[in-house]
């Protein structure tokens, strides 16, 4: 059998090292771009090594993964049984509200804290192989996914006890989901970059996400503001929440929400497509 190294080169296209302190900005441009399409032609190999993560997360376990699905469920029957008497809710509302909301939740607070580590946790990947940066954003976006569809049977279990379907409109949360996909991307390549150059941002990052979790409707229901609610059009994680719970939970998501979903990830996007030019070169001398 031909053993030559030479049938391994068209595997692993991103063969482009930046070593040039004085490169142009159309030549780092066409770098960030081809690694992005390299990356993407690879999509496989992004998606096997997002389930080897997972595999390897929970072996030796039992239930592997569906730990995550038994903790949110009793994570949301406990919550949801303490905060409907909290907050006078009634329960048959709230519970399919707060299970569809504490899911999408984690996955995208997971998501950020994951992202932080998109270059680190593949140093030696990085550092030993040519392999498109873009690459590892997809291994984090798709061991998310996976936890997600882990704790999606939670969800459809509350709203068959309580009796809440959402009918066709529910069709409208695959072009939100869309939108978080890319957004997930994006917040792989720009937290990864971030956090390789400044190893203090995780625990900002953390902090963060915390503060946005008491402030973003996930317990509590957005009515419960009243006329005091004004404030939430400023909150991304409730824009990008909405144009999936809502449709999720029967109801149209306005004009104004999808409008404010679309601007925040455009220019979260922009910012990251303008980081990522900027210091991909530079980005292997990091880990």
């Amino acid at each position: 059998m031909d053993q030559s190294p030479d049938r391994a080169i068209p595997l692993l296209p991103s063969a482009r090292m930046d070593i040039s302190a004085d490169m142009s900005a159309t030549h780092r441009l066409r770098q960030a771009v081809a690694d992005v399409v390299d990356g993407a032609v690879l999509w496989r190999l992004g998606l096997t090594l997002g389930w080897l993560d997972v595999k390897l997360r929970y072996r030796g376990s039992i239930l592997g993964p569906f730990w995550l699905t038994i903790s949110t469920a009793v994570w949301i029957a406990s919550v949801g049984a303490l905060y409907s008497v909290l907050f006078h809710q009634k329960i048959s509302p709230y519970m399919p509200f707060l299970a569809l909301s504490l899911v999408l939740w984690t996955a995208m607070s997971g998501l950020v804290g994951d992202a932080c580590n998109t270059f680190l946790q593949s140093e030696a990947t990085i550092r030993s192989m040519r392999m498109p940066y873009f690459v590892h954003a997809v291994r984090v976006v798709v061991r998310t996914v996976i936890g997600l569809a882990h704790n999606v049977p939670v969800v459809l279990v509350v709203f068959a006890l309580f009796h809440k379907w959402p009918g066709v409109g529910a069709l409208w949360c695959l072009p939100a989901f869309a939108l978080w996909t890319v957004d997930a991307v994006a917040a792989c390549i720009a937290l990864g970059t971030l956090c390789a150059r400044f190893r203090d941002i995780p625990p900002i990052v953390g902090s963060i996400m915390q503060i946005a979790f008491f402030i973003t409707p996930i317990m509590w229901q957005p009515e419960q503001l009243g006329p005091h609610g004004w404030w939430l059009k400023l909150n991304p994680f409730n824009a990008l929440l909405d144009v999936v719970r809502v449709p999720l939970l029967g109801a149209p998501v306005s004009l104004h929400t999808w409008m404010a979903a679309l601007l925040y990830s455009g220019v979260f996007c922009l910012m990251t497509s303008l980081l990522f030019v900027r210091v991909r070169g530079r980005l292997a001398f990091w880990m």
